[in-house]
């Protein structure tokens, strides 16, 4: 495909992203099929991991950042008793270890232990960067690193199923929690050990798995007669990101102002925070901030 060949397509697609496939090459396949000028993702998933993988096309890449900083929520499978160098099934075994009888109570008391504000620290096997270089790239060459801890927060961890060698857990945590850390330190608390056998995403706030959509899906419709037209009716409008932030309308010379990049008194805005901009009811314009003298200063603006 050429660059005459792609087009000025914006919105926001839900992928259910396929086990074995990296966040980039399921991008790239996005892209192509929707002939996109402009695409990118908004937070990887490991090539182990499947589920909601948010494609931002066009437009919506302005506010891909937004979805990055997100909370997220996960289904995973702990497989006890095993270590692996990298904290999940990929890795090579480190170790093994008796689980014994586990009570469902010891369990839920262990998960707990990591509800709230907790430490973690990033896995070898990570993208974090040390001195500009990923951190895996250095475990595949054998080098380990000191690295920081940092603070993330688990808002929900239950349990949803368990038997003799595995857990299934659910988990609802913000921005840059490591689910396989998590997994490791939960082996640990019950004495045992454990990896990351299985994990899917199940949200990106605000979007959930409802609306997900198949790669394979998205080939047969693409197949189909209408072609683009009805690839187009999987994308969401790209304020779908920001659909639970205050509104604020403008019109007129207001709706000017806004577009060139100044701020504008609006009667009846939010008195603070991030607002959603349109002009009139339908237009959207794009995001803003509310200064403290109380005009919105607009931050991110989309083209139409």
């Amino acid at each position: 495909m050429t660059k005459n060949d792609r087009r000025p397509v914006n919105g926001v697609l839900l992928l259910d992203k396929p086990v074995g496939w990296t966040s980039n090459a399921a991008l790239q396949a996005v892209k192509r099929l929707y002939r996109a000028q402009k695409a990118g993702h908004t937070g990887s998933l490991d090539p182990l991991a499947s589920g909601l993988l948010p494609i931002c096309l066009g437009e919506a890449t302005k506010l891909s950042g937004l979805l990055l900083n997100a909370d997220k929520s996960y289904r995973f499978t702990c497989r006890l008793g095993v270590t692996t160098v990298t904290g999940d099934a990929e890795g090579e075994v480190l170790a093994t270890r008796p689980v014994g009888v586990l009570s469902r109570e010891r369990i839920e008391a262990a998960l707990r232990q990591f509800v709230g504000p907790i430490w973690q620290i990033p896995p070898m096997y990570s993208a974090v960067k040390r001195d500009g270089q990923p951190l895996y790239k250095l475990a595949r060459r054998g080098i380990e690193v000191e690295r920081a801890p940092r603070e993330v927060v688990v808002h929900t961890l239950r349990l949803l199923r368990q038997d003799a060698e595995e857990l299934e857990c659910e988990l609802c945590c913000s921005k840059g929690t490591y689910v396989r850390t998590l997994a490791v330190d939960l082996g640990e608390a019950l004495g045992c050990g454990a990896h990351v056998s299985a994990l899917r995403r199940t949200a990106v706030a605000p979007y959930d798995a409802a609306r997900m959509v198949t790669l394979d899906t998205l080939h047969e419709v693409a197949e189909q007669e209408e072609g683009l037209a009805a690839l187009d009716q999987w994308l969401l409008p790209v304020d779908s990101a920001v659909a639970d932030w205050p509104a604020v309308s403008v019109l007129g010379d207001s709706a000017f102002y806004l577009r060139q990049g100044q701020p504008v008194l609006v009667p009846r805005a939010p008195t603070c925070g991030w607002v959603r901009l349109y002009q009139g009811e339908q237009r959207f314009l794009g995001i803003g901030e509310i200064l403290d003298d109380g005009r919105v200063a607009p931050r991110r603006l989309v083209v139409h």
